[in-house]
């Protein structure tokens, strides 16, 4: 499976940039959940932040728009 990079813009995410998985046509999931921002704490606690496909940049990556944040476990 290859891999895209993503720059996450707005939300508790804003600037992050990570790896996410990518679709045959090299994009980065319509959209994307994440609970950890910053990468700490356990996996089953915090709420949920959408983010969505934005567009592409000049250097081959994505970014992501953040959409909302939910309670923990209402996303899935």
């Amino acid at each position: 499976m290859s891999e895209v990079t993503v720059r996450f813009v707005g939300g508790p995410a804003n600037g992050l940039v990570r790896q996410l998985p990518a679709g045959p046509d090299g994009a980065p999931p319509q959209r994307w959940i994440m609970r950890h921002p910053d990468g700490t704490g356990p996996v089953q606690a915090g709420p949920d932040h959408l983010y969505e496909r934005d567009q592409p940049d000049d250097a081959g990556g994505w970014s992501m728009r953040f959409v909302r944040t939910d309670p923990f476990g209402v996303s899935e």
